[in-house]
């Protein structure tokens, strides 16, 4: 069933990534982790649908999303990157099949991190954050969303990698099988795992090959 939710604010996080958060309709409901199709109410553009998680929490009076804009092709980012306050977005009902399952470690590239943004929020509001651990992985440091909050909410459970550029603080190189077995000594707990399809994809076999079970990886199939 769709939904129309006007904006009612909008906050840039980095270069291209903006948070929009809009009105709730009385009754919806989703879970952490979870995504919805979303369309902006122009004529134009209602049939052009896009999947963006929630990273607000489900008891929230609002909804909220981080999003990526891909400025350099005339896409739906694109053009949700010029909205405006009082503008509006369609919304379906949620799904999606990342979920907390138990402890472990959370894996994300880039704005991949979105699934795991309300999960750990909501982790942390029932004191239950301490044994999870996220490693999210950008191109430069200017890429990384949100990194002071989650570096406020994980602490020393946060590492934060750059492909693209040596920084204090921060790890460099890719998430690969070496890296893997130098910073996870425990195979055999939760992963959850968000990113383009080609690093989940690479990820997942990594994890099984040291170990891990595939009922264990958590992930958009």
């Amino acid at each position: 069933m769709p939904y129309t939710v006007e904006i009612t604010d909008i906050l840039s996080l980095t270069h291209d990534v903006k948070r929009i958060t809009t009105k709730k309709p009385e009754g919806y409901q989703f879970k952490p982790g979870q995504a919805t199709e979303v369309a902006i109410n122009k004529p134009e553009w209602k049939d052009e649908k896009r999947p963006f998680t929630f990273t607000s929490l489900p008891d929230d009076d609002h909804l909220e999303f981080v999003i990526k804009s891909y400025r350099d092709h005339d896409g739906v980012t694109n053009e949700i990157d010029s909205l405006m306050i009082g503008n509006s977005l369609i919304i379906d009902d949620a799904w999606g099949a990342i979920e907390y399952r138990g402890k472990g470690t959370f894996l994300a590239g880039g704005a991949g991190i979105t699934p795991f943004i309300s999960i750990l929020r909501d982790l942390d509001r029932k004191n239950e954050l301490v044994g999870n651990r996220l490693i999210f992985s950008n191109k430069t440091g200017k890429d990384v969303i949100l990194e002071a909050d989650l570096q406020n909410l994980l602490k020393d459970d946060f590492m934060s990698v750059l492909t693209r550029e040596e920084l204090e603080g921060h790890e460099h190189g890719r998430i690969d099988m070496e890296f893997l077995k130098k910073h996870v000594t425990d195979f055999s707990q939760h992963f959850y795992v968000c990113g383009p399809d080609k690093m989940v994809k690479s990820i997942n076999e990594f994890l099984e090959k040291l170990g891990a079970s595939a009922d264990a990886l958590v992930f958009e199939k």
